[in-house]
């Protein structure tokens, strides 16, 4: 996974080739998918929901990973919770959210037997943010919406981050936006595929 899928992209950042290869991700898949937890592609965990493949995961860590140790991220959709575990594993003080509520419990469980519990995770809309612990030096989206809420770009620190997809359906680009005052500087990344963002 990592040499092919990952390094062969042009993603060597240290902390996050360490949290990837330390982190067995296929506990983070459902019980018949162990055999595909390593595959180059997204996976279904239920409800509607997926795991995203591991380049693509890779690729958004990597956008955070200037960012010094005990930075404040708040990530939308935490979903299976293998995210979070790369991002708690970086270092990172993680606020996570996630809309279902199995989902959420099942992330914890997981997350807390690997030793990568985040600071909190809520379940709750993601659109709204966690505004008591704002302001997050990033934001990391895993549900593409085709605009940023603003509740996002409120809670984000001065020179902070926000990483996610925007688009429709079928077309979408993964995004990176600083924020420099009252201004979001974009820069796109890519095609990708994710899930749309749910209204709670």
């Amino acid at each position: 996974m990592l040499s092919k899928q990952i390094e062969a992209r042009g993603i060597t950042n240290e902390r996050v080739i360490s949290a990837m290869s330390e982190i067995p991700r296929h506990l983070f898949v459902n019980p018949d998918d162990p055999a595909q937890a390593y595959a180059d592609k997204a996976l279904d965990i239920g409800f509607n929901q997926t795991i995203s493949q591991p380049y693509i995961v890779a690729l958004m860590s990597s956008l955070l990973a200037d960012l010094p140790v005990g930075s404040r991220i708040l990530e939308i959709g935490a979903g299976s919770g293998y995210q979070t575990a790369v991002l708690v594993h970086m270092g990172f003080e993680v606020h996570s959210m996630e809309l279902i509520p199995q989902l959420r419990q099942k992330a914890l469980e997981i997350l807390s037997e690997q030793g990568l519990s985040p600071a909190s995770m809520v379940n709750g809309d993601g659109r709204r943010g966690i505004p008591e612990k704002a302001p997050f030096d990033a934001i990391i989206s895993a549900a593409r919406s085709r605009r940023l809420p603003r509740s996002w770009v409120n809670q984000l620190s001065e020179a902070g981050i926000i990483v996610a997809p925007l688009g429709g359906r079928f077309r979408q680009r993964l995004i990176e936006c600083r924020k420099e005052g009252s201004k979001l500087l974009r820069i796109d990344h890519c095609e990708v595929r994710f899930v749309p963002l749910l209204r709670g």
